[in-house]
């Protein structure tokens, strides 16, 4: 039987139906933060487009084929190989391009070759294709040519907004609780994701997604602590990898909404509404017994234990004196005032805390990495995967099935050989997958797709087992900043993301090749942190340190909370 607040899930249940509503309903809107993770990829959908056209254009040319609109031609028009010819009703003659247009010179025969003389002007506005996007961002504010940067910062903003949001929840999750937090980042979700599509302005939209990440983010670092201390030992693996299963469902809803409506405005309508019920009852939440027990908050840790155990068809019989007698059973007494009431006890933390000693400063900047490594190479997998050919829409809602066998694979994986066994194959895997994409040839289009969806499945067992391994290598007062931070360093991999797409350009296999040699240098540093299978949660920074040493028979039954006085 385990020792300290762990204790109370061998009295009351690891799983039973309490924890089961909080759970179910906590993930719920972790659906969203997959949804607003992944909304820009077609937020921001470049369709294709030319130059603005002169008026009454009766007859249009493009290598060989001729129309007598532009509407007919668009099927045929690939960027960047050769202009398309218009002549209108007064006999002129243009080329049009994406960022330029020419008026022929002396133009006699109507043909696609010309060899005369031509003036160039600059565009006054854009024509697009409206046949796949009837509405995007790039095409409400032309963002285009010279414009175009815009539009390829819209995800890196939103993603610099996602660090900011994880480091501060997770701290003032660790200060004021995790309850109000959620139902904070939950109701501000719901407020910013409807805002943003009546923005009107593209500085506002992304001062608007600025603050959407913010609050994505803080839910979803907050969630991860939320449900790891509200569930047992024997299924902790698998409700923490299963909060990402409830991101990737979030993924897939992004690809099925965005096949159903081309208006981005009412693509982000109806992707905020999809979990507004959420908001009904978020406000039932409580506060978790570890948290509570922490802050010395013991009269409303009985009641939670009561709660629960009522809840669960169990008399109430758990004390909160049993769960930290152990550790020191005059605690509770020390703790009180001369009238019978509980000092709140808050020691205050920082994130130097994390690299108190040598040993965890080693253990922070390998979890670091890993949450690096995993947010860019899921990311670059993610945001590449509408550019592997076929359906892009199919491609991004295949990039979100592929990773709940993942979570599968993995939660059976991390409980039988062991977190670390689990996390740095994976991390290995998925590097080789990406070296092996280098020497696939262009035009095997299917075999590319395998490979990418072979690293994505590989990197989301990595990426899904940080957050739980990371709640387990810290204590409960730091837990949520670890977290937090670890998401921080997380959302520099993702804002750093785009840009390594990007960097395609340069040489179309050097994604690949980054992602690859960083996910197999940091699946070899994973191999010397310590394994936490098993093992109960941690309340103290000397608890946490001693993960992976061979305790004394002395030490070993105490694995409790400890209450620092203020």
């Amino acid at each position: 039987m385990t020792s300290g607040v762990e204790r109370l899930f061998d009295e009351l249940g690891h799983f039973k139906r309490f924890q089961a509503c909080v759970y179910f309903a906590a993930i719920f809107q972790a659906i969203s933060c997959g949804i607003h993770y992944l909304a820009s990829v077609f937020l921001s959908e470049t369709p294709t487009f030319l130059c603005d056209a002169p008026p009454n254009i009766t007859d249009v040319l493009y290598k060989n084929h001729s129309a007598t609109s532009l509407e007919g031609i668009w099927a045929h028009y690939r960027p960047g190989d050769g202009p398309v010819v218009v002549r209108t009703a007064l006999g002129d003659q243009w080329e049009l391009s994406p960022c330029f247009k020419a008026l022929r010179l002396d133009a006699i025969h109507f043909q696609y070759e010309f060899f005369g003389n031509r003036t160039v002007a600059s565009c006054a506005g854009f024509v697009y294709d409206h046949s796949e996007v009837q509405q995007s961002i790039v095409t409400e504010w032309d963002l285009v040519c010279e414009r175009e940067w815009l539009a390829k910062l819209t995800q890196p903003t939103f993603m610099l907004g996602v660090l900011v949001g994880a480091l501060i929840f997770g701290d003032i999750a660790d200060r004021i609780g995790r309850r109000p937090i959620l139902i904070a980042t939950s109701l501000c979700q719901f407020t910013f994701g409807i805002m943003v599509a009546f923005t009107g302005k593209f500085y506002l939209f992304v001062a608007m997604r600025f603050l959407l990440a913010m609050v994505s983010s803080g839910y979803l670092v907050v969630v991860f602590v939320y449900v790891t201390e509200f569930t047992g030992i024997k299924v902790r693996t698998w409700t923490s990898m299963h909060v990402h299963a409830a991101f990737a469902v979030g993924v897939m809803v992004v690809a099925l909404v965005g096949y159903l409506v081309r208006v981005w405005w009412i693509y982000q309508i109806i992707l905020t509404l999809s979990t507004s019920p959420f908001l009904l009852y978020c406000w039932k939440f409580p506060e978790t017994p570890f948290y509570l027990m922490a802050k010395g908050r013991y009269k409303e840790t009985q009641e939670l234990l009561d709660k629960i155990a009522t809840f669960n068809g169990l008399p109430p019989t758990l004390k909160v004196s049993e769960l930290i007698e152990e550790c020191d059973g005059a605690l509770l007494t020390d703790n009180k005032q001369e009238d019978g009431t509980v000092v709140e006890v808050d020691k205050k933390l920082s994130i130097l805390d994390m690299f108190g000693s040598l040993k965890m400063a080693g253990r922070s900047f390998t979890c670091w990495a890993i949450w690096f490594i995993g947010s860019l190479g899921y990311y670059v997998f993610s945001l590449g995967s509408v550019n592997l050919g076929g359906n892009q829409y199919i491609n991004l809602f295949l990039a979100g099935a592929v990773e709940v066998p993942s979570y599968l694979i993995g939660c059976y994986a991390m409980d039988r050989v062991g977190r670390k066994k689990t996390c740095a194959p994976a991390l290995v895997l998925s590097g080789a997958a990406c070296m092996l994409s280098i020497m696939v040839p262009q035009d095997s289009e299917v075999l590319a797709i395998v490979l990418s969806m072979t690293g994505k499945f590989a990197i989301a067992i990595a990426f899904g087992l940080v957050y739980l391994y990371t709640c387990e290598l810290y204590p409960t007062i730091i837990r949520s900043l670890a977290v937090g931070s670890g998401s921080m360093m997380c959302r520099v991999g993702s804002v750093l993301a785009p840009f390594c797409v990007y960097l395609a350009d340069v040489w179309i296999y050097l994604p690949q090749l980054i992602v690859g040699i960083l996910a197999f240098i940091i699946g070899i540093l994973t191999m010397f942190l310590p394994e936490t299978l098993g093992q109960p949660l941690t309340s103290t920074l000397e608890g946490a340190e001693a993960l992976g040493s061979k305790p004394s028979k002395e030490k070993a039954a105490v694995n409790g909370v400890e209450i620092s006085k203020a």
